[in-house]
């Protein structure tokens, strides 16, 4: 009798265990999706780089404050850039600039896009193409973007499809390749398992690969972004002409050319801005997307 209830003793005692551990485990997979309090997200998101700015801002005045750099032509000062910033704000041209290049730039990312997804599922799927392109992709990839400039100018002119060409060969082998870098991290048990269930050929590709695949591809299509605007503006820095428009990089080089260093502070500081707003309005979403989806990014 007594064997009897330490047995039943043991038995509740490894029950309660287990449901404690199934707990435990819940509590681990569950995601807080409330949101957080406005001063938090003020604290931790809104301070941070704000401060930053100030420092900044700070240290550039003190430099022309105590003379260290004395010289307006080398360092203007950060009312010099304001002034210039006013000066374009008031003859209506500050939002010309940035739209010239960002839509330049936004749809040659996206054609890349279209030429680089299917070009990188081919290299990374069929073993002769990776053996025949791959090494070239990973070389077009090192090369400077500038460097496509000066054939671009003479294969197609001052216009804007040399500044498209000049980006589409600056992004799609980066696209390409983080795509290829995704798809080989794909656990081959995942393959097995969608094939197992009928999905191959593009079926097995849009369900079991690309989304396994999505941490990759998406950091390829962040550095894509990257190689895109870099490449944009060595084009428009080189290549001027009247009926291309006056986008960021000819406003640095309308800068240099005019001496004006508060011109060329304020191209700067738009290309600078106009990059930072690309990846916190639509890559940086996208990764926590992508983490939150895989249970990666928990909220607490």
């Amino acid at each position: 009798m007594a064997s009897t209830e330490t047995k039943s003793a043991a038995a509740v005692d490894d029950s309660h265990d287990l449901a404690g551990l199934e707990a435990g485990l819940d509590a681990l997979e569950t995601v807080h999706t409330g949101r957080p309090p406005l001063r938090q997200t003020l604290v931790q998101k809104v301070l941070p780089p704000v401060v930053a700015v100030v420092l900044v801002l700070v240290v550039w005045q003190a430099l022309i404050t105590f003379k260290v750099v004395d010289d307006p032509t080398k360092l203007p000062s950060p009312g010099d850039v304001w002034g210039e910033v006013q000066d374009a704000w008031l003859q209506g041209k500050l939002f010309g600039y940035i739209w010239t290049s960002v839509s330049r730039g936004l749809l040659g990312f996206l054609l890349a896009l279209v030429i680089g997804t299917p070009l990188g599922l081919l290299v990374a799927r069929v073993r002769f193409v990776r053996a025949a392109i791959g090494p070239i992709l990973s070389g077009l990839q090192s090369l400077p973007s500038v460097a496509w400039v000066p054939p671009a100018v003479i294969w197609l002119g001052l216009n804007s499809s040399m500044m498209y060409a000049v980006i589409l060969l600056g992004a799609v082998p980066s696209i390409a390749n983080g795509l290829v870098s995704g798809v080989d991290q794909v656990p081959p048990l995942f393959l097995r398992a969608g094939r197992t269930m009928g999905a191959t050929g593009l079926r097995g590709t849009w369900h079991i690969v690309m989304p396994a695949a999505l941490p990759g591809y998406l950091a390829g299509l962040k550095q894509g972004w990257a190689f895109s605007w870099r490449s944009l503006m060595a084009a428009e820095i080189i290549a001027s002409s009247p009926d291309l428009g006056v986008g960021l990089g000819q406003l640095l080089e309308n800068g240099r050319t005019a001496s004006s260093m508060s011109m060329v502070f304020l191209a700067i500081l738009l290309i600078l801005i106009v990059g930072i707003a690309i990846d916190l309005l639509i890559f940086s979403p996208l990764e926590r997307w992508v983490l939150r989806s895989r249970g990666l990014l928990v909220k607490s």
